[in-house]
């Protein structure tokens, strides 16, 4: 049980590492609203603020207890991950993968409302002026974790047929 934890613990720190890292140097080289080319016409890095939850939704409402709810709503999230994780068997190691991933996310944008009550986000896809919203390394981690557990529904082990009846 405790190596589970320890893997939970090696590649979540890991990932926040690398999330924190990558938004420090944003902050530090690229200024607020400003964007650097790095694929003409399809990608850019673009050091934006995200006072909201994904996607910028709800980053337009304007309260001083905004930052502190979704504070609270994040632990509670990252606290309710762990409790999945640890109900989770060995076996479903998609879940647990996504799980991870999902957590490292959490943790590290948690990190950024703590530290600026927003989250700084910078890789900005397009095409034409069709823009998916902004992210970040941690936003990434949610999603690929979120993409593995719902694979693990349609790959995942599928329940016996102990009577061998057939339907």
């Amino acid at each position: 049980m405790r190596n589970n934890y320890l893997f939970l613990f090696i590649v979540s720190s890991a990932l926040i590492v690398i999330d924190q890292y990558t938004k420090f140097m944003v902050t530090l080289h690229i200024p607020l609203n400003y964007s650097i080319k790095v694929v003409e016409g399809f990608f850019n890095l673009t050091h934006i603020r995200n006072s909201g939850v994904a996607f910028g939704i709800f980053s337009d409402q304007q309260s001083e207890l905004k930052p502190y709810l979704l504070i609270f709503v994040s632990i509670i999230a990252i606290v309710a991950i762990l409790a999945i994780f640890h109900q989770t068997g060995k076996e479903k190691r998609l879940v647990r993968t996504g799980l991870i991933l999902i957590f490292s996310g959490a943790i590290g944008n948690l990190i950024d409302r703590v530290i600026h009550k927003e989250v700084i986000d910078f890789i900005d896809f397009f095409i034409e002026n069709q823009h998916w919203p902004a992210f970040n390394i941690a936003d990434s981690c949610i999603t690929i974790g979120v993409m593995f557990m719902a694979a693990d529904m349609f790959v995942g082990d599928k329940p016996s047929n102990p009577s061998g009846n057939t339907v």
